[in-house]
C-alpha cells in the first residue's frame, strides 16, 4: 500500500553520552594565537605599487 511506513525493528534511538570538551594545552593556545596574529598581519599588508602594475599588465 502506498504511504505505509514499514518498521525494521530499529525504533530505539541511539544516544551518544555527553562528553566534556577536551582542554587545549596552554602551548597549543599560544601557538594558535601566534599563527592567527601572523596571518592577520599578512592579510593587512598593502600590495606594493610595482606589483599591482605588473598584475595590471596581465589583464
Amino acid at each position: 500500500m502506498q504511504g505505509e511506513v514499514l518498521s525494521l525493528g530499529h525504533d530505539t534511538e541511539k544516544t551518544v553520552p555527553a562528553t566534556k570538551p577536551a582542554k587545549v594545552p596552554d602551548k597549543d593556545q599560544q601557538m594558535g594565537s601566534a599563527l592567527r596574529s601572523v596571518y592577520q598581519k599578512t592579510v593587512d599588508e598593502t600590495i606594493p605599487d610595482d606589483l599591482l602594475e605588473l598584475l595590471g599588465k596581465l589583464d
